[in-house]
C-alpha cells in the first residue's frame, strides 16, 4: 500500500485486516483445534455408525456442521483460502522495504557502527597503507560480490557485502506455505477419495465417495482377474495380492500385479490394495414378516437399490456388506447395512444380519426384516484416490526446504577493513554486521581476520 491511500477507505481496511499477524495467529489456532476435532473424530464413517455412537440429536448437530467429514467442508477450505489471502498480503506489504534493502540504489554504510562492532579485531602492519589496500582488495573483491574502497584521513576503508538475497529466504517459506495449501484445496475440490469392492473375475467402471457414499464414474472398468492371499501360522493376514487389468473401449490396456503400498496408477488415479473379504452375490433376498398378521413377503433385491416395502409403506436400501459389526459390544457377522424410507417419517439406518434372522424383532417396527439367499465369495478392497492438487504440495515442500535453508544457514554480510597511519604505524581493523545469526558473523570475521594477518604480517 502507498502512503496516498486513504487510511479511511473500506480498501485500506480491507488490506490492513488481511495484514494483521492477529489475523494470521487466529487462523493457524482455528485450524489446529478443528484438526484436533478431525483426529478424535473418526471421519467419513457410515452414518448409521455415527447415529450408535452420538444419537440422533447430536448426530444431526454434527452432520449439519460437516464435523465427520470436516476437511471436505466449505468452512475448513474458508479458513484455508482466509490463510492463503493473509499470507500472500502480508508478504506484499513488507515486500517494498524488503526490496529497498536487496537492490539499494547505492549501498551505503557508516564507519562508526563498524568500529564499536563487538566482533572487531585489530594488528599491526609492517606494509604502507597503499601497499595493504593492494594485496586486501583483490582476495576481498573473490569473497564479497560488492567491494567499495573508499580513501580516508590515514588511509583506506573498505567495505564489502555479499547475500543481500537472503532475505527473500522467508518469502520463498511463504511461498511454500501458498503452493501446500492451494494444493490442498484444489485436491479437495477437484478430487476424490472412494473405494471399490470388486469380487474376483468381476469388474467395475464406478466407485463409491467415502465422505457421501455417492458415486463417481471411472470412465473405463477395473477388473480383478485374480485374488490372492496368504497367512502366518497364527491366521493373521500376512499378504494379499488383486491381479488388476483396465478395460478401456473394450481392451485391455494395462496389467498389473498390486499390494499394499504399490499401488496401479491410471490417468491420474490411483488404486491402492486395501483390504479384502467376503461379500455376498449382487442378488439377495429380503423376508418382510409383518407383525400384526404374520404374513410373509419375499422380495428380490440388489445390493444398493430400493426395494418397495409391503403394502406401500416406503423403501428399503441394501447399502453396505460387513463380514464383522460391533452392535453394543457385541460381535455380528456378515451384517447387513440399510437405509429405511419410510413415506410419512425420517429415514433410519438398521443393521441386519443375515445369521439371526429374528435379530430385527428388537426394532420394534411394522415389519421383522430379514436377508437370506445369498451366495458369499472374496472380493479385493480398492481405495481409489484422485488429487491433482499434488504437484504443488510436492513442489510446496521443495520450496520450503530451499526456503528454511536459505533463512537459517545463510545471511546477509557486511565487513569492513580499516587500514590506517598513525605514528610511522599501520593499523588493520576488521569488523562485521549481520542482521541475524551474529555467532555466524563472528565467525567469518575471526577467519578473514586471521587470514589476513598471514598475508600483512
Amino acid at each position: 500500500m502507498t502512503k496516498s491511500s486513504n487510511p479511511d477507505g473500506f480498501t485500506f481496511k480491507l488490506w490492513k485486516f488481511f495484514a494483521s499477524v492477529k489475523l494470521s495467529v487466529f487462523i493457524l489456532l482455528s485450524l489446529a483445534m478443528t484438526s484436533i476435532i478431525g483426529t478424535v473424530i473418526p471421519q467419513n464413517e457410515n452414518p448409521m455408525l455415527y447415529q450408535q455412537k452420538f444419537g440422533e440429536a447430536l448426530f444431526k448437530i454434527l452432520n449439519t456442521l460437516d464435523i465427520f467429514d470436516m476437511y471436505h467442508s466449505w468452512w475448513f477450505r474458508f479458513l484455508l483460502f482466509m490463510l492463503t489471502v493473509n499470507i500472500i498480503v502480508c508478504s506484499i506489504n513488507r515486500l517494498q522495504a524488503t526490496w529497498k534493502i536487496i537492490f539499494p540504489k547505492q549501498p551505503s554504510f557508516k564507519i562508526n557502527q563498524f568500529r564499536k562492532a563487538k566482533n572487531r579485531q585489530e594488528w599491526s602492519a609492517a606494509d604502507s597503507p597503499e601497499q595493504l589496500k593492494d594485496v586486501i582488495s583483490p582476495l576481498l573483491s573473490k569473497r564479497f560480490s560488492r567491494l567499495t574502497v573508499q580513501s580516508s584521513e590515514n588511509g583506506y576503508i573498505l567495505f564489502g557485502e555479499k547475500g543481500r538475497w537472503t532475505r527473500l529466504g522467508v518469502y520463498a517459506v511463504h511461498l511454500s506455505i501458498i503452493f501446500m495449501v492451494t494444493g490442498g484445496l484444489i485436491g479437495s475440490i477437484f478430487g476424490f477419495d472412494g473405494f471399490v469392492n470388486i469380487p474376483e473375475g468381476e469388474s467395475a467402471d464406478k466407485i463409491f465417495l467415502r465422505n457421501s457414499q455417492s458415486e463417481i464414474r471411472l470412465g473405463f472398468e477395473i477388473k480383478c482377474d485374480d485374488f490372492d492371499f496368504t497367512l502366518y501360522e497364527s491366521g493373521m493376514p500376512k499378504e494379499y495380492r488383486s491381479s488388476l487389468s483396465i478395460i478401456k473401449n473394450n481392451q485391455s490396456v494395462v496389467q498389473k500385479d498390486i499390494i499394499v503400498n504399490d499401488p496401479l496408477r491410471f490417468e491420474g488415479i490411483n488404486f491402492f490394495q486395501s483390504s479384502y473379504g467376503k461379500m455376498p452375490a449382487t442378488k439377495l433376498t429380503v423376508t418382510f414378516t409383518e407383525k400384526s398378521s404374520g404374513l410373509i413377503y419375499n422380495k428380490a433385491a440388489t445390493m444398493g437399490s430400493p426395494v418397495e416395502m409391503p403394502g406401500n409403506s416406503g423403501t428399503l436400501i441394501v447399502e453396505d456388506f460387513r463380514p464383522s459389526f460391533s452392535f453394543r459390544g457385541v460381535n455380528l457377522t456378515n451384517t447387513f447395512l440399510c437405509r429405511m424410507i419410510p413415506n410419512n417419517g425420517e429415514p433410519s439406518h438398521i443393521i441386519i444380519p443375515a445369521d439371526y434372522p429374528r435379530f430385527d424383532m428388537m426394532r420394534q417396527g411394522d415389519f421383522v426384516i430379514s436377508i437370506s439367499n445369498t451366495d458369499f465369495k472374496y472380493y479385493t478392497g480398492l481405495q481409489v484416490t484422485k488429487d491433482p492438487g499434488v504437484p504443488l504440495v510436492y513442489a510446496g515442500f521443495l520450496f520450503m526446504i530451499i526456503g528454511c535453508y536459505v533463512t537459517f544457514f545463510m545471511f546477509h554480510q557486511k565487513i569492513c577493513v580499516e587500514i590506517s597511519a598513525d605514528k610511522g604505524k599501520t593499523t588493520v581493523m576488521t569488523a562485521g554486521i549481520s542482521g541475524k545469526n551474529r555467532p555466524g558473523m563472528n565467525t567469518v570475521i575471526r577467519r578473514l581476520s586471521n587470514h589476513l594477518k598471514k598475508i600483512t604480517q
